[in-house]
This record gives C-alpha cells, sequence and structure tokens, in this order.
C-alpha cells in the first residue's frame, strides 16, 4: 500500500493549505508521495523538506513587497509574480529552503504544469528543487498573468488549467491511500470563463485554449468524483469548513493569517481521523 497526499492550488487561497500541512507534519503524518499543482505545489515542498511554518512565515514577511506579488510586478515585467525574489531570493538565502533535506527525503514529489501546445497536464517528478525550479514556477505561473515557462522543450503554465485536482492520475500512479486537501467548500461548483479572452491571449495554442474553456467543466466533474470516493473511503478529503474570502492577490496579513488559522481548525479536527484511516 502506498500513501498519497494530492493538494489543490488556488492562488492565495493555498495558505490554508499550508496550515494543513503544519498540523500533519505536528503530527508525525507521513506520506509516500506529495503531488501539487500550483499554490499546492509551493506549499507541499516545505512540507517534504520538513520546515514546519515557512510558507506561513515568508507569505506574512514579502507578501507586501512589490517584487513578490503585485500589478507593479505585471506592468513592469509582464508577470505578476516577481520570479527573481519568489523563486531565487527568497528560497536561497533570504527564507533558505532545506534542499538538502529535501534530497534525502524518501516522500516522492509530484508538480502539475499545463503544456500549451498540448493543452494537457504534466506530472513532473521533482528529485533536485534548485535544479527544476523552473517547474515549480510553471506549476503557479497563472495564465494571463505570466509569461510561458520552458522546461525541457516544452511550454508550461498553471497545473491548474489541465488538472486542478489529480487525484484519479495519483491513484493510477499507485497510491491508493490518498489524502486529498481543497481549497474550496464543500457545494462549491466552478463557472465558465470568458472564452473570448483565451482565444484571444493564446489563439497559437488551439488545445490550450479549449482546455481553458473546459476547464469549469472538467473541474466540476473533478469534485464529483471526489465526493463519490470520499463516499465509499477510497479517499480522505481536507476541505474548507467555511468558504475562503480571501482574494487571489490579497495583501491583507491578517486575513492571511485568519485562512492559515482555518487550515490548522480543519486539520486538528481529523488529523487523528487522517493517521487512523492511513493505516487501513
Amino acid at each position: 500500500m502506498k500513501t498519497g497526499l494530492v493538494l489543490e492550488g488556488g492562488a492565495m487561497r493555498g495558505i490554508y493549505t499550508a496550515g494543513v500541512l503544519d498540523v500533519l507534519d505536528e503530527h508525525g503524518v507521513h506520506f509516500d508521495g506529495v503531488i501539487g499543482v500550483s499554490a499546492g505545489a509551493l506549499h507541499g515542498c516545505s512540507f517534504v523538506s520538513g520546515q514546519r511554518g515557512r510558507s506561513l512565515r515568508y507569505f506574512k514577511k514579502y507578501r507586501n513587497d512589490k517584487h513578490f506579488m503585485s500589478l507593479w510586478n505585471l506592468i513592469h515585467t509582464g508577470e505578476v509574480v516577481g520570479t527573481q525574489l519568489c523563486y531565487h531570493d527568497i528560497p536561497e538565502r533570504l527564507d533558505p529552503f532545506d534542499y538538502e533535506a529535501f534530497l534525502k527525503s524518501d516522500t516522492d514529489f509530484y508538480a502539475v504544469c499545463t503544456n500549451l501546445e498540448t493543452g494537457k497536464a504534466e506530472y513532473i517528478k521533482i528529485t533536485d528543487m534548485m535544479n527544476q525550479i523552473d517547474v515549480m514556477r510553471a506549476s503557479a505561473s497563472m495564465p494571463y498573468v505570466s509569461k510561458t515557462v520552458e522546461y525541457n522543450g516544452m511550454k508550461l503554465l498553471d497545473g491548474g488549467c489541465a488538472d486542478s485536482v489529480p487525484v484519479q492520475k495519483f491513484r493510477q500512479m499507485g497510491y491508493d491511500r490518498t489524502v486529498v486537501v481543497l481549497t474550496r467548500e464543500d457545494g462549491y461548483q466552478k463557472k465558465p470563463q470568458n472564452a473570448a479572452v483565451a482565444e484571444l491571449k493564446y489563439h497559437k495554442y488551439p488545445n490550450f485554449v479549449n482546455a481553458l474553456k473546459t476547464r469549469h467543466e472538467e473541474y466540476n466533474r473533478t469534485l464529483k468524483e471526489i465526493k463519490n470516493l470520499e463516499k465509499t473511503e477510497e479517499i480522505f478529503v481536507i476541505r474548507p469548513s467555511v468558504k475562503l474570502t480571501i482574494g487571489r492577490m490579497e495583501n491583507d496579513i491578517n486575513e492571511i493569517q485568519k485562512v492559515y488559522d482555518i487550515g490548522r481548525k480543519d486539520a486538528e479536527k481529523q488529523v487523528e481521523k487522517v493517521k487512523i484511516w492511513l493505516k487501513g
């Protein structure tokens, strides 16, 4: 039996996931594999490296730096998230990521990206965080406000465009005892995006345009599958107990702390059940 952890993205809603992960770490919950999408990957890697509290710490310290995530960044660099600060300065020296602990971990880690040319998800195993940092950057590069990231001959963007919650993929990969952390409350349904904007921005990539146009259908179908798997106890789901009202580019530190605390509270209520369920 292999245990897996699936982490949904959701921009700043991902700080909810950080709260959940810190509680799981405090209680010594271990997984054979972790797969993260966008913000889920960003917070999930610190879970694998054993750096409890790191996500909240650097978010609170650097969130209001214009080089972190801002319209200033978008205007001056063409990307809403600052590549140099977020993917180099912070993990390499300001709030160091424990590359060695990640390398030594016996937990396999995957980040999900979307291939612009195929419109399909790429499930990329990360073994060396420093040398594969572009995979992390691609996974979290939101469409419309990010430049395309090139990696191993592929043109990549946000993994959530093709597979927001890769629970079926992880089960296919052999992780038959899987915990899923969502960032939307029970009953949420995604609405269609503006197809005209997608076609205007990405007309050179018709498969990616189609992925954006049908994203809401795929997401809602996935949520239905997750609900069914949850009912039959084939997966264990942790989701927000309340609707998270945090903005996609939230800069209110108190709101960030609030959502993190909700994640902690929800996880603390279920962590003992998770430990029992993982043991079968």
